[in-house]
C-alpha cells in the first residue's frame, strides 16, 4: 500500500511504518506525476486547492483521507463512500489556544495602539486612561470542542467567567446550547467563536448576533471567515461600538482596499492561528498513529461525521 504526504520532512515524523506500506512525498497532487494507484491512505497537503478533494475519485484503493486541518470543510461530503475521513483534531490546540488568549490581551491592554504609537515614535502613555484588563471579565466561548476547551483552560487562570456554548446543551458539563445565544450574548464582554464551518454555522455571526453584543464587547473569531456575514461584521465595526480581533476572514485574503484593515478597532491576522513551528511533529504524529491503526485493524480516531 502507499501513501501520500505533503512534506519531506514528514517521512521522519511519522514513527515506525507497518511492513508493506510506502510513503510518496506529494507537495501538489493535482500536478503530480506521480501513480495514484495503490495509494490507501493519503494525507493532503494544508493548502489544498478547491478540485483537490476530486481526485479521490482516481485513487481506486483509497481507504483513508487523514487531514493536518482541524476543519473539514473543504472535505466533508466530497469524497466516496468507501474512504473515511478523518481530522486534526488536538493538533492544533495548544497554538490556537495561545492565539485567542494574545487575541483577548492584545485588545484588552491595547497592544495594538502601543505598536502605532512606536511607529510615529511617541511615548503614549496617560496615567488618566489607563488600559482595559482581563481580570473580571465574562467570556463566552463559542464552540465547546478540544480548542474551545484548550482555549478555557489557559483563560482560567486570569480571573474571569467563562460560558461555553455548543451545538446541543451538556448540562453535566455545564455546556450550553446554541439556541441560547440570544439570551447569553448580551452578558459577554468577550466572545470567542471557535465553531467548524458546516449549514449550520456559516453566517452565524451575523447582524442579529453582533446586536446582541454589549457596547464595548470584543469578537474573537479563530474558526472560519465565513462563520461571520463580512458585510454584518464591517458595518457594526464602523460604528466603533465593539471591537474585534479576527484571524480569519471571508473572503481570504482580505482585499487590500477593504475598510476592516484601516479600523483602529480591529486587528487582523493572516490565518496563523495553527501556524507554528511545533505543528508538523503533532500532525505526523497524529498521522503516522492513524496509519499504524488503519494496517492493524483498529478503530480510527477524529472521524468526521456530519461535516466535523
Amino acid at each position: 500500500m502507499k501513501m501520500w504526504i505533503p512534506h519531506q520532512q514528514g517521512r521522519q515524523l511519522l514513527g515506525p511504518l507497518p511492513e508493506g506500506v510506502t510513503v510518496e512525498v506529494v507537495a501538489d497532487p493535482t500536478a503530480s506525476p506521480c501513480d495514484p494507484a495503490g495509494v490507501g491512505f493519503w494525507v493532503p497537503p494544508f493548502l489544498a486547492r478547491p478540485d483537490t478533494p476530486e481526485l479521490a475519485g482516481t485513487m481506486p484503493e483509497l481507504a483513508v483521507v487523514q487531514l493536518l486541518t482541524a476543519g473539514a470543510d473543504s472535505w466533508a461530503g466530497r469524497l466516496p463512500e468507501r474512504v473515511t475521513l478523518c481530522d486534526a483534531r488536538g493538533v492544533h490546540d495548544s497554538s490556537t489556544a495561545e492565539w485567542i488568549v494574545t487575541a483577548i490581551l492584545t485588545h484588552v491592554r491595547d497592544f495594538a495602539g502601543f505598536v502605532r504609537s512606536q511607529a510615529r515614535r511617541e511615548w503614549s502613555y496617560d496615567a488618566f486612561a489607563p488600559t482595559d484588563e482581563l481580570a473580571g471579565k465574562r467570556i463566552l466561548v463559542v464552540g465547546a470542542g478540544s480548542i474551545g476547551a484548550a482555549a478555557c483552560a489557559r483563560l482560567a487562570p486570569f480571573e474571569v467567567d467563562l460560558t461555553l456554548v455548543a451545538r446541543t446543551a451538556r448540562p453535566a458539563e455545564r455546556v450550553h446550547a446554541v439556541d441560547e445565544l440570544p439570551r447569553l450574548l448580551p452578558h459577554a464582554n468577550i466572545v470567542v467563536v471557535i465553531v467548524p464551518l458546516t449549514a449550520q454555522t456559516r453566517g452565524m455571526v451575523d447582524a442579529a448576533f453582533l446586536a446582541a453584543m454589549p457596547d464595548g464587547a470584543l469578537l474573537v473569531n479563530a474558526a472560519r471567515g465565513p462563520v461571520a456575514d463580512t458585510a454584518a461584521l464591517t458595518a457594526e465595526l464602523a460604528t466603533g461600538r465593539i471591537g474585534a480581533v479576527v484571524d480569519v476572514t471571508d473572503p481570504e485574503p482580505l482585499p487590500a482596499d477593504h475598510p476592516l484593515w484601516t479600523m483602529p478597532n480591529v486587528v487582523i491576522s493572516p490565518h496563523i492561528a495553527g501556524s507554528v513551528r511545533g505543528l508538523l511533529p503533532r500532525a505526523y504524529g497524529l498521522a503516522g498513529r492513524q496509519l499504524r491503526r488503519f494496517v492493524h485493524g483498529e478503530t480510527l480516531r477524529n472521524v468526521v461525521e456530519q461535516g466535523y
